[in-house]
């Protein structure tokens, strides 16, 4: 807006990584299949269930969460448990796009001493 105001009645614009945090974080604390409707009810902050609709798409094409038939609208199962279970499938999602040898060499070269350490006592629990 060029009058230097905000939309949405004050608030500031959410970016999409913002959005998705925040639909997820509510389908996580539900524990139940929810459908937008219910997301828009349980965030509560005057998002509009097109908006809520469009992140639940987004999520599903990147496989973040499933749907399922409820009635004329889908529900929405999240695929990972938590923050770090999204992480993880960030972090193999970028292994599987690039080449995995460099990748892995440069994730590895910037970890901290106490991150090492701790990356070599999970790798020996599991090799």
């Amino acid at each position: 807006m060029t009058d230097g105001s905000q939309p949405h009645g004050g608030q500031s614009r959410r970016s999409a990584g913002e959005l998705e945090a925040q639909v997820l974080a509510a389908l996580w604390a539900a524990g139940r299949p929810l459908t937008p409707q219910d997301v828009q009810i349980s965030l509560g902050d005057g998002l509009a269930r097109t908006t809520i609709a469009t992140i639940l798409g987004r999520l599903h094409d990147k496989g973040t969460v499933e749907r399922t038939k409820a009635g004329r609208a889908f529900a929405y199962t999240p695929t990972v448990e938590d923050q770090a279970g999204l992480a993880a499938r960030r972090m193999r999602s970028e292994l599987d796009r690039g080449d995995r040898t460099t990748v892995l060499a440069r994730f590895v070269s910037d970890l901290s001493a106490e991150d090492e350490r701790l990356l070599r006592e999970l790798l020996g629990e599991t090799s």
